[in-house]
C-alpha cells in the first residue's frame, strides 16, 4: 500500500525518467551500442509500466477491468517478446499522456475551484463592547454583528444596520458592477465591499448562506450525470472485456502475438469515457461563473430539448413593482403633477407611491404644497384641499360621482392608457381634470428581444401564465410578443396548464420566481426559478438565474445547447479515432506506439473541444429603440 502510494505520488518524476531513458536508448542505437539501447528500454519499460500495473490491479479488486489492464497486458507482451523500445514508448505515451489530461482538465474546472475559493474564511465579529475581534467564520453565529471594511469580503447572509457602500456581488449574479447597499439592504457571503464600511446583522452562516448553497449545488452538479454519460459508463463496462476477448480471438487465430496485443492498445475506449464528463464539467464551469446555476448533466441534456418557455409574469417578465408607465399634463405649470404627489404622499397605497416616486424622479418640487383634510374613498380615491384647491385623485368612478366631466381627448388619452394594462389615476380640481397617470407593473427592459433571440435558438412557443386580470395581461403579452397568454389563474390551474402542454408532446421549460410557483416550477420538464438567490429558488428548480436577467436565460439555454452538442461532438471523435486506428492496423499502417501516440492525442482533442465551452458566452439581444417604453424615467411630462 505505501509503494502504491509513494509511486502514485511521484507519477510525474517517472514520467520524466522515462523521457530521459527513451532518449539515452535512442542515442544508444545512433552510436550503435546495443547494450546502451537495449538497457535503457528495458529500464524505462519497468518503471513507467509499474504505476500503470499497479492501478490495472486497484481496479481488479473492484471487479473492474480498467483501461489500464489492457495496456498492461500489451506491455508486458511486448515486453516478453523483446520489444523494449516498443513496450517503453507506449507506457511513456500513457502516462505523459495522462499528466497532460490532468493538467488540461484542471483548467476546465478553473471556474468551479475559482467559486469555491471565493468563500471567506475569517470574520470580524463586534462584541456587545463594540470591539472587534477576527474569528474563523465557522465560528460566527446568526445574530452576531460583523463588521466589513473596504475591500473585505461580507462573510455572511444578513442585513446592514450601520453604514453604506458599493459591493461587488459578482460571486453571487454573475454581474461585476457595483451595487449601492445601506442599512436596511440585504448582503449576501462571499461578495465583496468595494468601498465604505459597514455592520452586518448575520442572519444566515456557514453553509446555509446563499453562498454557501451555491457553491454546494455546483459541487453536486458535477456528479449528476447526463444520458450520455450513463450510456457511455453502461458501454464501457462491457465495452473494455469485449476488446480483451477481441485480442485474444485475433492472437489464437493469428498465431501472431504482437498483432494480439497491439489490437489491446487501439482498442483502448480512453477518449470515448472522458469525452462526457469533460463537455459537463466546462458547461457547469462556465454557467457557474455567469451567474447561471445548472443542476447537472441530465438538466443540461433535458434543458437543450426544450421547446416551450412558460413564464409567470409578475416578478419574471415584468420587475414587480408599480410605477408610472404613462402621463398626461393638463394643467398649467406642471401644477397637476405637484398637487397629486403632495397629495398621495400622505398615502401608503402602491399606486400613490409610484406617483410620488415618479413626481420626485423628474426634479419636480412639490414641499411647497400645503395639504389638509385629506379623505380617502374606499373604493374611489381621496379628496383633500391643496393650497385651496378642492382636489380629486381617483378613478373614474369618482369623477362622475363628483360631476367631473373629461373632455374628448382626456377620454381616449384615459382609455389608451387602460388598454395598455394600467391602472389609471385621475387628477382633478377647480372642477377640471388637470392630470392622468397611467400605473403599471414595470416591464423588464430587453425582454421583447430576449424572447426574440430565444425562439432564433430553438424556442417555439412563449406562454405567459398569470393571476393578474385578462387585460392587462394582454396587454404586456402584445408588447413583448408572448405567443399564448392565459390570466386570472391560481398556483394548481397554473400546473394543468404545464401538465397539458406537456401531453401534448412539448417539453417545457417554466420560468418564474421561484416563491410562488414552486407547484410549477416542479411540474414542468425543466424549472427555472428568476429568484437571485433566495432559498426557494435555489433548492425547488434546475436552473437558477442569480441576477433574474434574461440575458441569463439565454445564456443558459444556449449554452446546454453548446453542451450538448459538444458532448455529440467527443463521442464522435472518440469512435472516430478507434475506427480510424483499427482500419490502419488492417491496412499495416498503426503499430503498437503509434497507435498508442494517436490514442493519447484522441484524448487530448475531446477535453480541448471540451474546453471551448469555458469561454461560450452568447450575443446579447439589442434593443429595439422602436420598443414602447416601460420605464418611468423615459416618460414625457409634455400633453
Amino acid at each position: 500500500m505505501k509503494f502504491q502510494r509513494y509511486i502514485n505520488q511521484h507519477t510525474n518524476q517517472i514520467t520524466l525518467a522515462t523521457a530521459i531513458l527513451i532518449g539515452v536508448g535512442l542515442l544508444g542505437k545512433v552510436i550503435n551500442s546495443d547494450m546502451i539501447y537495449t538497457v535503457s528500454f528495458i529500464v524505462a519499460s519497468i518503471i513507467s509500466g509499474t504505476p500503470i500495473v499497479l492501478r490495472a490491479i486497484s481496479a481488479l479488486r473492484f471487479k473492474t477491468i480498467s483501461i489500464e489492464l489492457l495496456v498492461s497486458i500489451a506491455v508486458i507482451g511486448a515486453f516478453i517478446i523483446g520489444e523494449y523500445n516498443e513496450s517503453a514508448i507506449v507506457t511513456f505515451l500513457f502516462l505523459f499522456g495522462t499528466f497532460l489530461e490532468d493538467k488540461t482538465l484542471a483548467k476546465t474546472r478553473h471556474s468551479i475551484k475559482d467559486l469555491t475559493e471565493m468563500a471567506p474564511t475569517t470574520a470580524l465579529v463586534v462584541d456587545e463592547d463594540g470591539e472587534t475581534e477576527e474569528t474563523d467564520v465557522d465560528f460566527v453565529d446568526v445574530d452576531d454583528i460583523v463588521l466589513v471594511k473596504a475591500g473585505g469580503q461580507i462573510p455572511v447572509d444578513g442585513e446592514i444596520v450601520d453604514g453604506s457602500g458599493h459591493i461587488n456581488e459578482a460571486s453571487i449574479t454573475g454581474e461585476s458592477k457595483l451595487v449601492t447597499k445601506k442599512a436596511g439592504d440585504q448582503v449576501f457571503s462571499g461578495t465583496m465591499l468595494d468601498n465604505g464600511t459597514v455592520k452586518v446583522h448575520a442572519t444566515k452562516v456557514g453553509d446555509d448562506t446563499t453562498f454557501g448553497k451555491i457553491v454546494e449545488l455546483v459541487e453536486d452538479a458535477q456528479d449528476t450525470k447526463s444520458p450520455a454519460e450513463k450510456f457511455i459508463d453502461k458501454f464501457a463496462t462491457y465495452y473494455t472485456p469485449a476488446v480483451l476477448i477481441i485480442a485474444l480471438i485475433v492472437g489464437l487465430v493469428t498465431k501472431d502475438f504482437r498483432l494480439a496485443i497491439t489490437v489491446l492498445v487501439l482498442g483502448c475506449p480512453g477518449a470515448l469515457v472522458i469525452g462526457a464528463p469533460v463537455s459537463n464539467v466546462a458547461g457547469i464551469g462556465n454557467g457557474a461563473k455567469n451567474g447561471v446555476l445548472i443542476k447537472g448533466g441530465e438538466v443540461m441534456n433535458t434543458f437543450a430539448n426544450v421547446d416551450t418557455l412558460v413564464f409567470d409574469k409578475t416578478g419574471t417578465l415584468t420587475e414587480g413593482k408599480t410605477a408610472v408607465t404613462q402621463f398626461k399634463d393638463y394643467s398649467k405649470d406642471k401644477l397637476g403633477i405637484q398637487i397629486a404627489a403632495a397629495v398621495e404622499k400622505q398615502s401608503d397605497h402602491p399606486l400613490a407611491q409610484a406617483v410620488v416616486s415618479f413626481t420626485t424622479d423628474h426634479n419636480i418640487n412639490f414641499d411647497n404644497i400645503k395639504v389638509a383634510d385629506a379623505d380617502t374613498i374606499k373604493g374611489r380615491g381621496v379628496k383633500a384641499t391643496a393650497d385651496d384647491h378642492q382636489v380629486l385623485i381617483g378613478n373614474l368612478r369618482m369623477m362622475n360621482d363628483e360631476k367631473i366631466e373629461l373632455t374628448s381627448q382626456q377620454r381616449e388619452d384615459l382609455e389608451n392608457s387602460q388598454n395598455q394594462g394600467s391602472s389609471t389615476v385621475i387628477v382633478a380640481f377647480d372642477g377640471q381634470v388637470q392630470a392622468i397617470f397611467g400605473i403599471s407593473d414595470v416591464i423588464r427592459q430587453g425582454v421583447k428581444e430576449s424572447l426574440a433571440q430565444l425562439k432564433s435558438l430553438g424556442i417555439k412557443k412563449t406562454v405567459m401564465l398569470t393571476g393578474d386580470n385578462v387585460q392587462t395581461a394582454n396587454a404586456v403579452a402584445q408588447q413583448i410578443g408572448i405567443d399564448e397568454v392565459h390570466a386570472e389563474l391560481l398556483p394548481e390551474q397554473k400546473v394543468e396548464y404545464v401538465k397539458q402542454y406537456q401531453q401534448e408532446g412539448h417539453k417545457v421549460a417554466f420560468v418564474g420566481d421561484g416563491i410562488n410557483d414552486s407547484p410549477s416550477l416542479v411540474t414542468a420538464d425543466i424549472g427555472i426559478a428568476m429568484g437571485s438567490g433566495t432559498d426557494v429558488a435555489v433548492e425547488t428548480s434546475d436552473v437558477v438565474l442569480m441576477s433574474s436577467g434574461f440575458n441569463e436565460l439565454i445564456h443558459a439555454y444556449g449554452l446546454s445547447k453548446k453542451t450538448v452538442m459538444n458532448t455529440k461532438e467527443n463521442i464522435f471523435i472518440a469512435i472516430a479515432t478507434v475506427a480510424a486506428l483499427l482500419i490502419g492496423l488492417i491496412l499495416g499502417f498503426i503499430y503498437m506506439a503509434s497507435g498508442m501516440f494517436v490514442h493519447e492525442a484522441s484524448i487530448l482533442v475531446v477535453i480541448f473541444n471540451a474546453m471551448r465551452l469555458i469561454k461560450y458566452h452568447p450575443k446579447k439581444a439589442k434593443l429595439d429603440p422602436d420598443q414602447l417604453s416601460v420605464s418611468q424615467y423615459d416618460l414625457s411630462l409634455k400633453q
